[in-house]
């Protein structure tokens, strides 16, 4: 099972990215789980067209533990497994709860056992990494962790903080690494800002998305580009980017199966 975590900055295009690679990678064959980890709680919306979907903290709020893993789950697109975290109550409780509170439940309540994913993609909110915002990066949850930024200032100021966060936790035994994800904004000196945080954090870009006005017009209709316009050069640039993903985190476990032979 390959594990990913997308972080990023709110709005910088996270959950439409991670959507669009979840279906992809199911047209590609795979079973996929996409957690949304977002409070907004809107990460799989274009997976399922927008249906209502009861996250893991209200179950949690409203039933405790009185509840099956069904009642967690909306299957989307492709047979996509969708999970949203949620948020707490306006003005009381901590957003990370809601991280904590899904991926344990789904632990508990056997979800990787039961639909046996072949690929989950963990999508982040990456404004702040702290407390349940870094579970995701924990040793048994992602293998890399990949993000998102725009040449957009602030986008980058997020994505520096996260790469320092994942650098602060490796002797934990957390997720490393996996590089940046470039989604085009087209403002002043994109591509050089990009490459030059890519330098100061040791990383690289392993993937670039075109800004396109197709990605727009599929959300309007509530669907990822995959399904809504397949045959897109847009479309075409999340295969790709799903492949790059998939062969990054693949090439990883074999680099670690090597060094277990080893020892």
């Amino acid at each position: 099972m390959v594990k990913i975590a997308v972080y990023g900055k709110g709005g910088i295009g996270k959950s439409t990215t991670v959507s669009n690679v979840s279906a992809a990678l199911a047209d590609m064959g795979y079973k996929v789980m996409q957690i949304g980890c977002d409070p907004k709680a809107d990460s799989t919306s274009a997976l399922h067209g927008g249906q209502d979907i009861t996250t893991v903290l209200d179950l949690v709020r409203e039933h405790k533990n009185n509840f099956e893993l069904s009642d967690m789950v909306r299957e989307g697109y492709g047979g996509v497994i969708c999970v949203e975290a949620g948020g707490p109550t306006p003005g009381l409780g901590c957003a990370g709860r809601g991280i904590i509170a899904a991926l344990d439940k789904l632990k508990e309540k056997g979800a990787y056992e039961t639909y046996e994913p072949d690929v989950v993609i963990y999508d982040v909110l990456g404004d702040v990494v702290c407390g349940g915002f870094s579970m995701p990066m924990r040793g048994g949850y992602a293998d890399k962790v990949f993000v998102i930024t725009s040449g957009e200032n602030m986008a980058i100021h997020a994505a520096a903080n996260i790469a320092v966060a994942i650098d602060g936790f490796k002797d934990r035994g957390y997720a490393s690494l996996g590089g940046i994800i470039l989604n085009h904004r087209n403002v002043k000196d994109e591509d050089a800002k990009v490459r030059e945080l890519a330098s100061d954090i040791n990383s690289e870009i392993v993937g670039e998305l075109s800004r396109s006005e197709t990605v727009t017009d599929a959300e309007d209709l509530g669907k990822t580009v995959i399904e809504a316009f397949p045959e897109s050069e847009m479309a075409e640039e999340y295969r790709k980017l799903a492949k790059t993903l998939l062969e990054i985190c693949k090439l990883m476990g074999r680099e670690n199966a090597k060094e277990s032979k080893c020892k």
